[in-house]
């Protein structure tokens, strides 16, 4: 009975972590077909890159952050946002030296992205809490 008491307080937040990472990862891949038609596939390529370095530490994060809810779970709320934040900064700094070792990218494009994308990690839930 906890565990489904559990999953029922969870559900707002990862609701909401999944609107806002598909919205963020729709947006990414639009601005990457976009610039490809602009300017190219080198541009467009950076573009991606940069939108899932951000967004794939975010599922992460969303997945520990969202795992436990409740008063009496109260020490493992704090415990498993504590390790989806520590976990989003390792897979962020893993995939930043991933991209700039391995991957030939533009990279004004890429942390243009990287920004404009954290910003609207930000900004979203804002726009996306009910009220």
């Amino acid at each position: 009975m906890a565990k489904g008491y559990q999953n029922l307080l969870t559900t707002p937040g990862r609701k909401l972590a999944s609107r806002q990472i598909g919205i963020m990862t729709m947006l990414v891949v639009i601005c990457a077909v976009i610039t490809y038609f602009s300017w190219g596939l080198l541009y467009a390529y950076s573009l991606l890159v940069g939108g899932v370095v951000v967004i794939v530490p975010n599922i992460i994060f969303a997945y520990k952050a969202f795992k436990y809810a409740g008063a009496n779970a109260s020490r493992k709320v704090m415990e498993s946002f504590y390790t989806g934040v520590k976990l989003k900064m390792l897979y962020t700094a893993l995939l930043f030296a991933l991209v700039f070792k391995f991957l030939v990218i533009s990279p004004l494009i890429f942390l243009s992205t990287y920004c404009v994308v954290v910003f609207l990690t930000l900004l979203l839930p804002v726009f996306l809490t009910e009220r």
